[in-house]
């Protein structure tokens, strides 16, 4: 076993200063992409599902996810120039992303969860999940 994770940390070395930026790419063109998905009939979608100012919240739910995809990258970029300004664009970008989740898994996703979803349903059948676990890291880990 030991030649075996040898060999594998010999191939995975030379990849090791690009894993959180895979990490870190993915979460941000994901999000960004959600974010940029919602700007077209997204308020019509809130308010059918009763959420109150729906068009101001379609406005802040869209450009809050662009941005924080945007924040996610902007931070990696700056960890090294300007390194406690990328810190701090990154945890508060993780923050935003996990908060939007939460609420995402809680209006738009619910019948998707553990507690709340069907017996044929798989659990998370999507990324939200994901998404909300990747911003909530970003948020505790900023750069570091």
């Amino acid at each position: 076993m030991e030649k075996l994770n040898g060999f594998f940390d010999g191939i995975a070395k030379p990849l090791s200063g690009v894993a959180d930026w895979l990490l870190r790419l993915g979460l941000g063109i994901a999000f960004f992409l959600h974010g940029y998905g919602k700007t077209d009939g997204f308020a019509g979608y809130l308010g059918s599902k009763g959420i109150p100012l729906p068009e101001v919240t379609a406005f802040l739910v869209t450009w809050g996810e662009m941005l924080a995809g945007i924040g996610i990258i902007l931070g990696g970029v700056l960890a090294k120039s300007v390194s406690e300004l990328g810190h701090l664009i990154t945890r508060l970008s993780g923050g935003a992303i996990g908060i939007i989740m939460i609420f995402a898994l809680l209006i738009a996703h619910s019948d998707w969860g553990i507690f709340f979803g069907e017996r044929n349903k798989v659990l998370f059948a999507s990324e939200q999940l994901f998404l909300l676990i990747l911003g909530t890291y970003f948020a505790i880990k900023g750069n570091k």
